[in-house]
Order: C-alpha cells, then sequence, then structure tokens
C-alpha cells in the first residue's frame, strides 16, 4: 500500500491513541522510519483544534528542518479540517523570530545561529513568550526530538519547564535516525547526549508522562527498500555504556554495510547509459552521500554529463522566492484582497513569472498570510516585506523547489523520501585507533545511524554506488567550506560556493555606468535557471583591503548578472593566504565550475532600487550560487573583463 493510499484509509489503532491524547497530556512518541508519524500529528493537530478547542495560536509546532516543517505544512494543508492555520517551524527560525519579538531594536543578522538558541533560552526563562502577542502556548507539538543536542535542547526543556503547569505536549522521535550529535564537538559530552532528551522527559515528567510506539512501515513498498528496518530496534537500544554500545554500533554497521553491498550497482556517472537513467526516470531519485565534498564531486559528474539535478540546501539556507519580487514591486498598496493577489501573480498574464511547480495560488495566499495577516481577509503587504527584510518568511515558502533527482548528504536527506535511493558505498569501520584518552577516532553509534537513515529513504529501490575518489575535496572549518586542494600542503585550486556569496547590498546595476539594473532585472527574470552555469571573473588584481581578495563579478553566458559578496572575498582571501602573509602569486583571474541555485528575491533600502530606476519598493533579484568553482590563474582573462566594458570596483 502507498503512502497516498494510507493517507486515504483509517489511522492504524497505535496511531489513534496518539490523535485522541486530550490538549493537556505529555505524550512521548517514538516511531521508526515511515511508520506515518507526520499524518498522525496532521490529524492529532486537528483534534486539538477542533475536539480540544485550542485556537491555532495556541499550539507551537517544531522540528528540526526545513524540509520536515514543508512536508507537515503540505500534510497540514492536504488533510487538515480545524487545523488549517497552525503554523509549523524549524527550531533556529522559531528561536529567531522570538527574539526578534521580544528585542526589535537588536540586529541579529550577525549573531550565530547557536547564540540565538541562547539567548532564546535566557528570553524565555524570562517571561519573554507569555509576554508577547500569542501568549502562553497550550500545546507544544514536537517533531524529531532525538536531533535535539546541546543548545537546542536546553532551549526546548526551559520551554516545556516553563509551562509544564498549563500546557500539554506531544514529541515524537526515533533514537535509530539521531544523526545530529556531531554538532556537539566533544566526543565525551556528544556521548552523554545520546537519548539525553528521552531520559530527561522520563525523568521530568515520570508517571505523569504518556509513551506510546508507532512501528508500522508505510514507506517501504518493497522487500529491498525494507532491508535495513530490522536493525532499527537494536539501534534505539544500544547498551548505555560507551565501549559496549560502540562495539554493539560496529557491528550494526557492518550488517547495514553488507546489505547494502548486496544490493544492485548503479552505475558509473561517466557511462551515457547510466546517466541516461537519471534523466528519464519518472519517479524521484536521490543520491546519498558521506559529506557534502562526495556531494560536490558526484554534482559535478552531473553537471558534466548535462544532467540536471538540485543540491539539498542546509536547514539553515532560506531563499525567498523570485515570486515575492513580483508581488510587492507589483503594487503600492499596503493591503491586498486575494483577488488582487492571484492577479498579481497570474502566470497567464506575466509569462515571466515563475510559481513552485505544483503549488497553487490558494497555498501560496495561505502561506503568506501566516507572516503577514491583515484585516478582514487582506494580506498587509508592509509586514510582508519586513518579513522578507527580516528572514522571517514561513518556511514552506523558502523552501527549495521540487527536483525529480536530488544530490544530498544523509544529513540533510533527513525526513525526506523518495522512490529510489542510491547510496554511496560507507567505509569498513576500522579497529579503534590506541589513542590517549580517545579511544575512537570516529563514532560508531554516528556512522551505524546514518547508513541506518541513508539506506530507509526509499519507497522501492535501493542502489549501492562505488565510493567516488574524493581526497582532493577537503574541509576549511575556518571558513566552513569546501575546497579543492593538490598534492602539496598548501594547494587551493577552487572553493565551495554558498548562497551567501553574491551582494546583496543594491541591486546588480544601481552604481554601475556600463550596466543597465532594470535590463539586469529582467535577464534574471526571464533568462536564468537553475542549474545553468556561471562563472566568476576577477576584475582587477587591486583588492580593497588586507583581509579581501579583490572584487569578481558573475557571468552568466558572457553577461554580467552580479558581483561576489564582501563574506566570499574575505573567505577567498583567508583560503589563498597561507598564514595570513601576501599571496605569492595573482588572485585566481576566473572561477569556474559554478552552477545558478536559484534567483531569489532580496528587500533592502529603497534608496537603493530608487537610484537604480527600479521604484521605491526595495525589493529586487540577485542570483544563487552553488557548486565547487575551479580557479584558473590565467591572468590574461582579468584584461578580458575590463577591455569588454565592465565597470570597476567603485562602478559596482
Amino acid at each position: 500500500m502507498t503512502l497516498e493510499d494510507f493517507e486515504e484509509h483509517v489511522l492504524t489503532l497505535h496511531q489513534q491513541t496518539v490523535v485522541d491524547q486530550p490538549w493537556d497530556a505529555r505524550v512521548l512518541v517514538t516511531a521508526g522510519a515511515g511508520a506515518g508519524k507526520t499524518y498522525t500529528l496532521v490529524r492529532r493537530l486537528d483534534v486539538l483544534v477542533e475536539r480540544e478547542e485550542l485556537e491555532a495560536a495556541e499550539i507551537l509546532v517544531l522540528t528540526f528542518s526545513r524540509a520536515a516543517v514543508r512536508d507537515l505544512r503540505e500534510r497540514i494543508d492536504r488533510h487538515a479540517t480545524a487545523a488549517r492555520r497552525v503554523r509549523a517551524q524549524t527550531f533556529d527560525s522559531w528561536a529567531t523570530s522570538l527574539l526578534k519579538q521580544a528585542y526589535p531594536d537588536t540586529d541579529w543578522t550577525g549573531v550565530s545561529f547557536d547564540d540565538r538558541i541562547v539567548a532564546a533560552s535566557e528570553a524565555i526563562d524570562r517571561g519573554v513568550l507569555e509576554a508577547g502577542e500569542q501568549g502562553a502556548p497550550g500545546h507544544v507539538v514536537i517533531d524529531e526530538v532525538q536531533d535535539l543536542v546541546g543548545v537546542r535542547r536546553e532551549m526546548v526543556q526551559a520551554l516545556l519547564d516553563r509551562f509544564a503547569d498549563n500546557c500539554g505536549f506531544t514529541v515524537v522521535g526515533d533514537a535509530a535516525q539521531s544523526i545530529y550529535g556531531f554538532q556537539v564537538s566533544d566526543p565525551e559530552q556528544r556521548a552523554a547526549e545520546t537519548n539525553y532528551f528521552f531520559d530527561w522527559l522520563r525523568g521530568t515528567f515520570s508517571e505523569d508522562l504518556t509513551e506510546l510506539h508507532l512501528s508500522d512501515n508505510f514507506r517501504a513498498r518493497t522487500v529491498q527498500s525494507r532491508v535495513a528496518l530490522p536493525l532499527g530496534p537494536r539501534l534505539q537500544q544500544l547498551p548505555r555504556d560507551p565501549d559496549r554500545a560502540a562495539e554493539a554500533a560496529e557491528r550494526i554497521h557492518a550488517e547495514l554495510r553488507a546489505s547494502l553491498l548486496e544490493a544492485p550497482e548503479f552505475g558509473k556517472f561517466t557511462d551515457e547509459f547510466t546517466l541516461d537513467s537519471l534523466r528519464w526516470f519518472p519517479g524521484t531519485t536521490a543520491v546519498l552521500c558521506r559529506d557534502n565534498g562526495q556531494v560536490l564531486h558526484v554534482s559535478g559528474l552531473l553537471a558534466d554529463g548535462g544532467v540536471a539535478h538540485r543540491l539539498q540546501r542546509s536547514t539553515r539556507d532560506r531563499p525567498a522566492p523570485s515570486w515575492m519580487a513580483a508581488l510587492l514591486t507589483g503594487t503600492e498598496a499596503s493591503q491586498i484582497t486575494y483577488e488582487r493577489f492571484a492577479g498579481l501573480l497570474d502566470t497567464n498574464k506575466n509569462d515571466e513569472l515563475v510559481l513552485p511547480e505544483g503549488a497553487t495560488l490558494d497555498e501560496l495566499w495561505q502561506s503568506a498570510r501566516r507572516v503577514a495577516r491583515g484585516p478582514r481577509a487582506t494580506l498587509d503587504m508592509r509586514a510582508l516585506y519586513r518579513a522578507l527584510a527580516e528572514g522571517r518568511l514561513p518556511d514552506e515558502i523558502t523552501a527549495p523547489e521540487p527536483s525529480p533527482l536530488v544530490i544530498s548528504s544523509v544529513h540533510r536527506a533527513k525526513g525526506l523520501e523518495f522512490d529510489r535511493v542510491l547510496v554511496i558505498e560507507p567505509r569498513t569501520l576500522m579497529a579503534p585507533r590506541q589513542v590517549p584518552k580517545k579511544k575512537y577516532d570516529y563514532d560508531p553509534a554516528a556512522e551505524a545511524r546514518l547508513l541506518y537513515v541513508a539506506m530507509t529513504r526509499p519507497r522501492d529501490d535501493l542502489y549501492r554506488l562505488e565510493a567516488p575518489s574524493t581526497w582532493l575535496y577537503r574541509k576549511d572549518r575556518r571558513l566552513d567550506r569546501w575546497y579543492l586542494g593538490g598534492r602539496s600542503k598548501w594547494a587551493r585550486n577552487g572553493l565551495e560556493a554558498l548562497g551567501t556569496d553574491v551582494c546583496h547590498e543594491a541591486p546588480h546595476g544601481a552604481r554601475g555606468m556600463h550596466h543597465d539594473a532594470v535590463e539586469v532585472q529582467k535577464y534574471l527574470r526571464t533568462s536564468i535557471r537553475a542549474g545553468e552555469a556561471v562563472e566568476l571573473r576577477l576584475l582587477h588584481q587591486l583588492p580593497a583591503g588586507e583581509e579581501q581578495s579583490p572584487p569578481y563579478a558573475m557571468l552568466h553566458e558572457e553577461r554580467q548578472v552580479g558581483q561576489v559578496s564582501e563574506q566570499f572575498r574575505r573567505d577567498l582571501c583567508r583560503l589563498l593566504r597561507r598564514g595570513g602573509a601576501a599571496l605569492d602569486r595573482p588572485w585566481p583571474a576566473l572561477i569556474t565550475g559554478l552552477r545558478v541555485d536559484g534567483v531569489e528575491s532580496v528587500a533592502g533600502s529603497a534608496a537603493a532600487t530608487e537610484r537604480a530606476g527600479l521604484g521605491d519598493h526595495g525589493v529586487w533579484l540577485a542570483v544563487r550560487l552553488c557548486g565547487m568553482g575551479r580557479f584558473d590563474w590565467n591572468t590574461d582573462a582579468a584584461t578580458d573583463v575590463i577591455d569588454h566594458g565592465f565597470p570597476e570596483e567603485s562602478d559596482l
């Protein structure tokens, strides 16, 4: 029975028991992979609103990833009746929103996510939540609680502690899928985090806690896709002793790996038949990698083979879709009705407009009103602009476009499912190294859980891929980026592109003598699509400061469509300078191998758009980059940029 078939049937007895708990119950639900927990939570939300008579604003729904938020939001829109207005958020998104409401005069943009979580915990303890517009929650729903570690676990504990007397909760998780322990750097502390939150719940609420379990699987439709499921209970019940847990986890990992090696080998991405099987497959496919170095390598191979695909973004990457700019620039009204909203986004009248595939105007309208609700069934356009500028758009609006082929690390694929999954063969876990005070140079339990999560993503087909040679792909932890190394220790031949690498200070061409910002914006709307190649060209060899590279222009089919951000220039400078010393060679003249991740809406000053001839709405479009950029040191390319009339840095 498919997942869609399942959703048209009645709940199982165990699911119905979860759904029917009263609003003030404290419920812990353990749910295995593919157990239908999301649909169960949707029905639970309906009961909380309809039968238990809670307002939508009294229900706080938090989960770990944007993928899970989007999935939950889509299920609510399809299947909920009374709970349509309930909003789901990631932990990071909710914490940031709380801080911006509590401390509107504080600029949180430069504060790290972890520091925001800590500040949100302190704000909860000071009573900020109940003093806000929505007040104290009546019920808290938390998904993926097995991934709560460190400061996020402490924030949720502060939340449940604060409202323990007058608030119920429903928390759902699976210890077998706990794969975010790496966020805790200390190995001993990381080991202590394993199942800590589950133990805290049981110890804190003891006899008041209702524990329920969902064991059925509604995702896997074939024997092949179910091969890893029997090992889930063993992963959930690893011994508490670290040494015994490590030994047990190594055995489980070996069994999982052996099962994966028995799966069919998919083929090499240099083979045309293999590439065709990716191009023409009618369902969804995911290539799951151990780390983002493998992701970048595989993506490069597929790009060279002309296979369209999407890289799964980080949960913290929240680009606003291009249709937001069309909406905000299309009217000067402070509030608009649904009819006006639909008119502004009518693709029949505006063939330049691109809406999310499969999304309806009703869904977009409801998502926008969740953050910018106006009076008398209207949308508050000023509030929508502020939400865009402050990064507070609903997670389902900022979610990536669906794609038939996704390349992802296992961590970023958590909570997702696909018709067909290709898993890169994991290494054999070696015997522990005899390092003083550190028995293992890896976390056996984390490796076993990671492989289990990868192998439980398919609905139908599970394939294996031979591990690629990625020894040139290395992580610079100072920058939190991957780079291309070489045979020498100091070799630096490429740098990973991030979503923050394109300048957002003003619309491109706003201050340029050789560019028309209006034409650039039209080109971004009509002529650039995700997956297309772009390159960065050096404008000159003179850095603006000691800690920056010189400026680079971004070109699409020889047309300049943007410039790099200061963040990119700082990171490139840090990467190429040896221990802070001056460069011993010119800056790379070209950076190739990059692609368009998408075109996003950006909100800034009204003066910037007015100066660019774009009106005074303060909204424009910008390209997002992805991929591994490769350095070309040929200095003639930089001269070409200037010879073809590209502006100097002062003109940008």
